[in-house]
């Protein structure tokens, strides 16, 4: 452990005041003078803490409502002075300025409430020249961080190696808030920059392979429903766990309820809505149980006792679901590796980031649940022969497992239930041979959904060939006129969305 640093003065400025109250009573009864102002200084005036107000210090009242007041040579003096330097004590001394040895700051609440108002000056300013001189000054930007801190002084000190990590802490901080100011200002559909401040959230085993360094990363005003899962039994999440759980989760969100999702190295190898969740499992496994084999199960309904048992038949690596009842927790408790998560439904960022070296790709999130329905606003049933209503529920099940499915994709459908699927092909007929090599006799009767247009008849012949009775896809291509020609001479219903879901 590195010396310490005894604490004798701290500044207090924080906009978030929980924990406040003991933290500074600590402070207080160590021995600690306590310089504070506006808010703050009235909360612990109140509490019975006593407090060196800010423009007792700097002679100088509080200005502009509140947004003049430590920003003040007598304040930032007092935070930025080396010690060590003769010059900086002759200058502290002429001006009877004492030093800080603490500085705690939180700063306006700008990420919830996005407004000129709630964007902080003198905050930032007191944080990073705190941070800069962390060498005698200790910052601390956190509440999570008040126990750790009040136990140190009480105990001789901040040591100089907390001190350098309160430092990282806080520039990290003022990164994360000067980044979600710009994205505010910045705005629009293709805003001029991007900035992404992340927060170390856990360290992974590995990556996608063992030799890969791994960790999870938070933004720092975001959101996610791993945020808020909980995991009940098994093992840590891998890296590849996290991957192929998002994929699921996103699929299972985007299907009417009780639904069932299979995944398999982030493509759907099984997925299906049934009358029940379990019936809606065991189709979805029913798809390629092969492929299922050490998957991912997303289920979109409560997971209960008996769902939980026809799980409990297979080797599977996550089981997720938005409610998991007791009953549910035995009949998976003999699979201690199995990683059961109760989480809420992952919500919709507005910017998708990918990075490529030396920069990164952005987009917006693609979106794909279908609500209400019939066919949807935009479909068109271009060929001689329209689908039949239950041809269009299914081709509305089918579309939307195929935009969650790496592109090229195909999947083939048949009571709202995947009986294959074709994924990450680099020929559309290639995708459609694999879907059906999975189908096999199902694929008599069934519905087919392409990502992308078929840009000759190929693919709907063979696919008529197999037994599909009817297919969606975006249209566009130069050979429409081709496709359809071959679908009406097949007697197959053909849908056009106008929209296409590659997903790379």
């Amino acid at each position: 452990m590195t010396p310490a640093s005894p604490v004798r003065r701290a500044l207090i400025s924080v906009s978030d005041k929980t924990g406040l109250t003991d933290f500074a009573k600590r402070l207080h009864e160590a021995g600690v003078e306590i310089v504070s102002s506006g808010g703050t200084a009235r909360h612990l005036t109140d509490a019975g803490i006593p407090v060196t107000p800010v423009a007792e210090v700097t002679a100088a009242s509080e200005m502009l409502g509140g947004r003049v007041k430590t920003l003040h040579p007598s304040i930032h003096a007092g935070i930025l002075a080396d010690l060590d330097d003769p010059q900086h004590r002759s200058d502290l001394a002429a001006r009877g300025i004492e030093s800080f040895q603490l500085v705690v700051v939180n700063l306006y609440p700008f990420e919830e409430d996005q407004s000129i108002e709630q964007i902080d000056i003198g905050g930032p300013t007191m944080i990073r020249a705190a941070a800069k001189n962390h060498r005698w000054v200790g910052v601390v930007v956190s509440p999570d961080r008040y126990d750790e801190v009040a136990a140190a002084v009480e105990a001789g000190g901040l040591p100089a190696d907390v001190r350098r990590t309160l430092a990282d802490e806080a520039f990290a901080r003022t990164a994360a808030y000067e980044a979600a100011i710009a994205s505010w200002f910045a705005g629009g559909r293709t805003p001029s920059s991007v900035s992404n401040a992340l927060d170390h959230a856990e360290t992974l085993r590995y990556g996608e392979n063992p030799h890969q360094f791994a960790a999870l990363y938070a933004e720092h005003d975001g959101d996610g429903w791993w945020r808020h899962a909980k995991q009940l039994q098994g093992k840590a999440m891998s890296f590849n766990n996290y991957a192929d759980t998002e994929a699921a989760w996103r699929l299972a969100a985007d299907l009417g309820s009780p639904a069932a999702v299979v995944v398999k190295h982030t493509n759907p190898c099984g997925s299906a809505q049934s009358d029940t969740l379990a019936n809606a499992f065991q189709a979805a496994w029913d798809c390629d149980p092969m492929s299922a084999f050490g998957g991912v199960i997303a289920l979109n309904a409560e997971l209960e006792g008996e769902t939980a048992a026809r799980i409990a038949e297979y080797f599977v690596e996550v089981v997720i679901a938005p409610s998991i009842t007791k009953a549910a927790v035995e009949q998976l408790a003999g699979h201690k590796n199995l990683r059961l998560l109760e989480a809420p439904f992952p919500g919709i960022p507005d910017l998708d980031v990918r990075r490529i070296e030396g920069g990164y790709l952005v987009q917006e999130r693609d979106q794909v649940a279908l609500a209400g329905s019939g066919l949807p606003e935009g479909w068109s049933a271009v060929g001689a022969r329209a689908p039949t209503e239950a041809e269009v529920g299914d081709l509305r099940f089918a579309w939307t497992v195929a935009a969650h499915t790496k592109s090229n994709a195909i999947v083939v459908a048949r009571d709202r239930a995947a009986v294959g699927v074709g994924a990450g092909d680099q020929s559309r007929v290639g995708a459609a041979e694999r879907a059906l090599s999975r189908a096999g006799d199902r694929s008599q009767g069934a519905v087919a959904a392409s990502d992308g247009f078929f840009p000759f008849p190929d693919g709907v012949e063979i696919l008529a060939a197999a037994g599909v009775t009817a297919v969606v896809e975006p249209g566009g291509s130069i050979k429409d006129e081709a496709v359809i020609a071959a679908a009406d001479e097949r007697e197959l219903a053909l849908v056009f969305t106008g929209r296409r879901h590659f997903l790379h």
